[in-house]
């Protein structure tokens, strides 16, 4: 029997809260840039170990480090002046049976393909430096591949909620509207570092967005404001579609202020406040779910990069927010509904230390058959949670 606990919350779900506050950063955020690549190269590993091997060995991609680089920003063009540095870390097997695996050849090679399809104006042979620091584990987190069902390989704690509230999902659709494919045909000029802060007071929402705008594109100070008043006006216009607020307010770049020439405007070179600006960090990124809401539990773990089969970190990460979406579409009743799940080190990751979901019921709700059918599906999806690795191993599940 699975240690299983279901509670009833009274309290008012996080929509009808006064005050909530959700952030999203986008695919050219340096910490984003780094939980993708991190996530990518575990994906890579993960098809080299078992086109090898047959199975998944040991690995945590899990540490890496965007160090920022030098860049001169000229209106109509400028230029990378220093190249980025990006710092992998943390552990791999690097040889298995006596054969070698080119485990630096591998992240290196997967981080240029990543930078090549997602970062439009970074050259990833001329931009970024790499600095390859992986190392092989420890003799005992390294022998839990070699069991028939590696157990989990921390103890280790995750929460997940559902369903997102009009302020998280309106975060995530104006970050992703503006990096959208369709958008930079009309805008090219947007970078891919874009970040979106929502701040909602009662039905009121206040959104602020830091754009990065390519300076090739800018040809004088007029053209920057001009072009920023018309990407505001289109973010607007679908703004207006939602009919969840009474009021909404844009807000782009704000630090910008005319007059004041390249100091007064928000441009960049390469789309991406990484080549001059900010360094990045794999964990300080968006959660699994997409955004950074405040309002709600948050564990520590960072997803990105952990192995797909035994870190609990990152697998129960993922579920949690998997089996919270569950509950709330199956489940007649339920509000809103938090899932933790706790693991202990080698132990099945089937079988966790506690196993709990929270749940805010609708009014009318009978407490008892809404119980007694979350721990159904707790227990159901624990039991499939094979199927889980499996898909995380094949990269099905985004985590930034």
């Amino acid at each position: 029997m699975r240690n299983i606990t279901v509670e009833v919350l009274a309290r008012t779900p996080v929509a009808g809260h006064q005050v909530e506050i959700v952030e999203r950063k986008g695919v050219g955020h340096p910490d984003s840039i780094c939980d993708a690549i991190m996530e990518r190269v575990s994906i890579a590993l993960s098809r080299e170990y078992l086109d090898r091997f047959g199975k998944i060995l040991h690995h945590n991609i899990d540490k890496a480090f965007l160090v920022a680089g030098d860049a001169e920003i000229r209106l109509g063009g400028g230029r990378v002046t220093d190249p980025m540095r990006l710092i992998f870390g943390d552990r791999a097997t690097a040889v298995a049976n006596g054969e070698h695996v080119p485990v630096a050849e591998i992240a290196v090679k997967t981080a240029r393909d990543w930078i090549r399809e997602n970062l439009r104006f970074v050259d990833p042979e001329a931009h970024v430096r790499y600095d390859v620091q992986i190392k092989p584990g420890s003799p005992e987190l390294v022998d839990i591949f070699m069991r028939d069902r590696p157990p989990a390989n921390d103890t280790s704690a995750a929460v997940g909620y559902a369903p997102l509230t009009p302020t998280e999902q309106i975060v995530l659709e104006v970050e992703r509207l503006m990096n959208s494919r369709t958008f930079k045909e009309h805008f090219p000029e947007v970078g891919e570092d874009i970040k979106v802060m929502g701040y909602r007071r009662g039905d009121e929402l206040h959104l602020t967005a830091a754009v990065a705008m390519v300076d090739r594109y800018i040809d004088s100070e007029a053209t920057y404001f001009r072009r920023k008043a018309a990407l505001h006006d289109a973010v607007m216009d679908v703004l207006r579609t939602k009919a969840a607020f009474r009021q909404t307010h844009f807000y782009i770049n704000t630090l910008d202020e005319p007059g004041r020439g390249l100091g007064g405007m928000y441009l960049s070179v390469t789309g991406t406040s990484a080549e001059s600006g900010d360094s990045g960090q794999v964990g300080r990124g968006n959660k699994v779910n997409g955004v950074i809401a405040l309002n709600r539990p948050m564990g520590t773990e960072a997803a990105a990069g952990k192995n797909p089969v035994s870190h609990v970190g990152k697998i129960y990460t993922i579920m949690t927010h998997q089996v919270a979406n569950k509950i709330y579409r199956e489940v007649p009743g339920v509000l809103e509904v938090y899932v933790w799940l706790l693991s202990q080190i080698g132990a099945p990751i089937d079988q966790p230390k506690i196993a709990a979901a929270q749940i805010v019921l609708s009014p009318r709700a009978r407490r008892a058959p809404v119980e007694r059918r979350v721990r159904e599906v707790l227990d159901r999806e624990l039991s499939e949670i094979g199927a889980l690795t499996q898909d995380l191993a094949e990269g099905r599940y985004p985590v930034v």
